[in-house]
């Protein structure tokens, strides 16, 4: 493996210490850097290329979650492992919309976060299992919204017309199959295709389709 600088951004100097410690031997490791806050991060990134950061989010002055958006604007290279006691949700979906590769609690084990830093290194996403959960409610949120977005604020009746109409029925078999009338069915799909802002019905399951707006 290429040999990797990597700096350690923790203001705590025991844990920095510590985290220094445990990669000063590591052969894949070419130069280990720290830093107590992010200042000091900032300076060091600006005159030394670096790999991985393994970030702490509760940095004095600038945060953590804020030092990541700063890095990864300016260094979209640089992957961040965050290295935290913090578990809330919110904290975590901020380093995931910061762009942070890993997040981890201080309290794995040296040789677990060497192995972390090689999957980080090798491409990997990786989250603590005590986030985990935080992320599928992040996943489903954003279906839903994804879902609320390419809805085009149809009604659930016009939601039925257009998945029918998208399977090729005419005007007369949505009406039988939903036990409405043709001329309300005539409603439904002129209402449909000004929201869907074309202007004919082939036209609207083409949209329907390749946006996935039907259910």
């Amino acid at each position: 493996m290429e040999k990797k600088n990597i700096l350690v951004v923790e203001d705590h100097a025991l844990t920095r210490f510590a985290l220094m410690t445990s990669l000063k031997d590591v052969d894949f490791i070419s130069g280990l850097y720290e830093a107590k806050d992010a200042y000091e991060c900032y300076n060091i990134l600006s005159k030394q290329k670096i790999d991985i950061v393994l970030m702490d989010l509760g940095l004095p002055g600038i945060d953590g979650i804020s030092a990541s958006f700063e890095i990864k604007k300016k260094y979209p290279d640089t992957k961040i492992i965050v290295i935290t006691s913090h578990n809330e949700e919110k904290e975590v979906q901020k380093c995931i919309q910061a762009g942070i590769s890993a997040y981890c609690s201080k309290d794995i084990k040296p040789d677990k976060l060497i192995s972390l830093i090689i999957d980080v290194i090798n491409g990997a996403i990786w989250f603590d299992s005590n986030v985990a959960k935080y992320i599928l409610n992040m996943a489903k949120h954003e279906k839903e919204e994804s879902k609320k977005e390419t809805s085009y604020n149809l009604t659930s009746k016009e939601m039925m017309v257009l998945n029918l109409l998208a399977e090729g029925n005419s005007n007369l078999d949505i009406a039988k199959k939903l036990n409405i009338s043709v001329n309300t069915t005539k409603v439904h799909v002129c209402s449909i295709l000004q929201k869907l802002s074309v202007d004919d019905r082939t036209q609207a399951a083409v949209k329907a389709l390749k946006e996935n707006i039907t259910g």
